[in-house]
């Protein structure tokens, strides 16, 4: 039986799924930000800044672009129709046959790259910083490692399985704590390391810039339009980071909780990007071997070792936030989309949570082994800021589910049977693009010609066909206040992008 945990009551499948659509917003807000930083960034993302500098920021701060569109035209559409899943808003929009791919293509995404990538930061960073303390498990570092993403994802798998989306939130409130504690600590000693923040314009004058010239083989300043249709996919199409905003109280809520998660992405971009600047203030170009490496060598060398656990429980708390969220979504959109949807129209509430269930058993070990192969791939090329090639292969995907969902918003009536067909068509011109101009062209500038050329494609026939089939009505809030609000933070971005070019 499917029990809450509240005097053996059966859960009903909105309770495991959404939470009873009962979420305050400061609980949408944390969570929410809290599913979206990983090992990832504590490693991938610092040591792409020990690289390039400031302009790595802009995979955080940019963010805020990603979540208005979801404050102000996605999350409104999603909540009116009352959807549990995004597929099912694109059901209603483009039909059951694209709403199919477009769950399928979600749920490949997220059981491989998306757990696996999680697993294998979480688990790597952790052998990196506490090696020394890690032998008892083998003195071989690849079993170590190994014997971490098998570990933290049956951890996690856990306490997802039997609380759904309420003992997500639940826990991602304590692990943000966590997660922030370690991130501000780490920040600190880096930057006093470095002589203080001021020693940031001495003697990383150079690192201090959002923009980079547009021949930049990895962050051009040409490259911040594909990062902008990006951030559509993941922040308001990406099921694991929605679902929050899914299971809102209200719109108003929903809304107060996005643009408070804008704000938290700033602070993040602090104590992600900042210290990785700092070290290389300090080492200079030839002090680390592996850019990856920076935050475990800030953890090692300058914080003092009874410091050290709570850097330890700031990284399984940011692994945990992001994989028990990716379980969820996993579940629900197996348990909604195709359980529900095909394989058994009439399933009761506990047949739902039922098969959700079993889906988060069935993507553990789908993540475990794409963890342990993203291992073997890191191993391989130990010089590679390997969280750009983590971004590129999603990217595939990521394409075709952005042209899906702004289609879904933007047009009224669509074609459903063209629909499949452009999200199809992403793949080949990706491809060809990739061959045709090979690491000449930048993986995001090649995202956004991808996207805006499949939506070209898509909204240009319809409007060959009908001029009125475009919706101009896509703005939504529940006040004044929130318009407003909304505004401040969309000029806040602005003026940083002004200030740090």
């Amino acid at each position: 039986m499917a029990v809450s945990g509240k005097g053996g009551k059966e859960i009903t499948s909105e309770e495991y799924f959404l939470s009873g659509r009962n979420l305050k917003w400061y609980s949408i807000a944390i969570s929410t930000i809290a599913t979206n930083v990983s090992g990832y960034q504590f490693l991938g993302m610092m040591g792409s800044a020990y690289l390039f500098g400031l302009a790595q920021a802009n995979l955080e701060i940019n963010a805020v672009t990603g979540l208005l569109m979801a404050t102000f035209i996605f999350v409104p559409f999603y909540l009116k129709e009352r959807v549990i899943t995004i597929t099912q808003f694109i059901k209603l929009k483009l039909g059951k046959t694209t709403s199919l791919v477009y769950s399928v293509a979600n749920i490949s995404l997220f059981a491989t790259i998306g757990l696996g990538a999680a697993l294998f930061w979480g688990a790597y960073a952790a052998e990196l910083v506490f090696s020394d303390l890690l032998t008892f498990i083998s003195e071989d570092r690849l079993v170590r490692i190994t014997a971490l993403i098998i570990f933290l994802g049956l951890f996690s798998a856990v306490y997802t399985l039997f609380g759904g989306l309420s003992a997500v939130v639940r826990t991602d409130m304590l692990q943000f704590t966590i997660l922030l504690i370690g991130g501000i600590m780490v920040t600190i000693v880096a930057v006093n390391q470095l002589g203080g923040w001021d020693q940031l314009y001495i003697k990383t004058g150079d690192r201090m810039h959002l923009h980079l010239p547009a021949d930049h083989p990895t962050l051009p300043w040409i490259s911040l339009g594909g990062m902008f249709l990006l951030n559509i996919n993941y922040w308001c199409a990406n099921q694991t980071v929605i679902q929050r905003s899914l299971a809102a109280r209200s719109l108003k809520d929903a809304q107060i909780g996005l643009m408070v998660g804008g704000v938290m992405k700033y602070f993040m971009a602090i104590i992600i990007i900042i210290p990785g600047i700092a070290l290389y203030g300090m080492l200079g170009d030839s002090g680390l071997a592996e850019p990856d490496q920076a935050f475990p060598y800030l953890v090692t060398n300058y914080i003092p070792s009874g410091f050290r656990g709570v850097i330890l429980c700031a990284l399984f708390a940011s692994l945990m936030s992001t994989v028990d969220s990716t379980f969820n979504s996993l579940a629900t959109l197996w348990s909604v989309d195709i359980y529900q949807g095909y394989l058994n129209k009439n399933a009761t509430d506990k047949q739902l949570v039922a098969a959700g269930r079993k889906m988060i058993v069935f993507s553990l070990v789908t993540g475990i082994m794409m963890g342990m192969i993203l291992l073997y791939f890191k191993f391989k090329n130990p010089d590679q800021a390997f969280t750009h090639t983590l971004n590129e292969l999603r990217y595939y995907i990521n394409c075709g589910i952005v042209v899906l969902i702004c289609s879904a918003v933007l047009l009224i009536g669509a074609n459903k049977k063209f629909a499949v067909f452009a999200f199809l068509a992403t793949f080949p011109i990706n491809l060809c693009l990739k061959l045709y101009f090979g690491d000449d062209l930048n993986y995001f500038v090649r995202a956004m010609w991808v996207i805006l050329l499949g939506l070209c494609l898509f909204i240009g026939y319809h409007l060959l066909i009908d001029k009125k089939s475009i919706r101009l009505n896509l703005l939504h809030k529940s006040d004044k206040t929130i318009a407003f609000a909304g505004l401040a933070l969309a000029l806040s971005l602005l003026l940083l992008h002004y200030v740090f070019h």
